[in-house]
């Protein structure tokens, strides 16, 4: 297989049948109700859907976040249900990156140490030449000694994305990376996404409700009531909010089965 590029790829990460059910009292809702996909080395997904559709449930279960109630996912060939929470925890640490949409850096650090913090909780010595080849991929240079107070929406996302980057992971996931930011500071957001890609031949794996977030990537996953719907390889903003349009509408005519103590 090939990615966007024509260059080959390999299986990144693979969620086999994956069923995640989340209970409350004598209610039982489905997030995820038996998902089987694939995201090879290279490439940029985005993952779209009706709210309530389990997108971030995937990304969690992808991201061994969430342990799903059955089913396997696999990094690189890693079955993540077969590891010890510690074991876990050390794969996300060394091969899994993680950007969320509240930018999560510490308030009291410049951006060059948010950068590193990773590989010092890691025990790893950064390497200072390939940290500042981060920072400046993410245009952040003349920045790297702001703490986050100093720094603009976007360039705090920025700090986020070097230092998702700079563990060097196996896969980057990312939770509405450009919910809270402009429509300017997005794009410049998801360019950097887009690079990381073909510059470094990154795996990423992105939610987002936005179509024109979305046709940035080589291939939109869409899910409905917690399965996979469909997908779009090479796709346009246009083509992604007419599918969404088509779910949405799919959902809201199903009739909705109301039970004691349901929500």
């Amino acid at each position: 297989m090939a990615d966007a590029y024509g260059s080959p790829t390999h299986e990144t990460v693979r969620l086999d049948s994956v069923r995640k059910i989340y209970t409350r009292g004598d209610n039982s809702v489905a997030a995820l109700a038996g998902v089987s996909v694939s995201f090879q080395r290279g490439t940029f997904t985005a993952v779209m859907g009706p709210s309530g559709s389990g997108k971030s449930t995937l990304l969690h279960c992808a991201a061994g976040l969430d342990r799903p109630t059955s089913g396997q996912v696999f990094l690189e060939g890693t079955d993540l249900s077969k590891l010890s929470e510690k074991n876990l925890t050390l794969l996300r640490r060394d091969r899994i990156g993680f950007i969320f949409q509240a930018f999560n850096l510490m308030p009291a650090l410049t951006v060059r140490q948010n950068v590193v913090l990773p590989l010092q909780l890691a025990g790893r010595k950064p390497k200072k030449a390939f940290v500042d080849e981060v920072i400046e991929r993410v245009g952040l240079t003349q920045r790297e000694h702001h703490r986050p107070s100093e720094l603009s929406g976007g360039q705090q996302q920025r700090v986020a994305i070097a230092r998702a980057l700079v563990t060097q992971p196996t896969v980057v996931f990312a939770d509405e990376p450009t919910g809270a930011l402009d429509t300017k500071t997005a794009r410049e957001v998801l360019l950097l996404l887009r690079e990381s890609v073909h510059r470094a031949g990154q795996t990423i794996v992105m939610v987002t409700h936005d179509p024109v977030a979305a046709s940035y990537a080589d291939r939109v996953v869409f899910l409905a009531d917690g399965q996979i719907a469909t997908e779009l390889h090479r796709p346009t903003a246009a083509a992604v909010a007419e599918q969404l349009t088509h779910l949405s509408d799919a959902v809201a005519a199903q009739p909705v089965a109301m039970t004691a103590g349901s929500v």
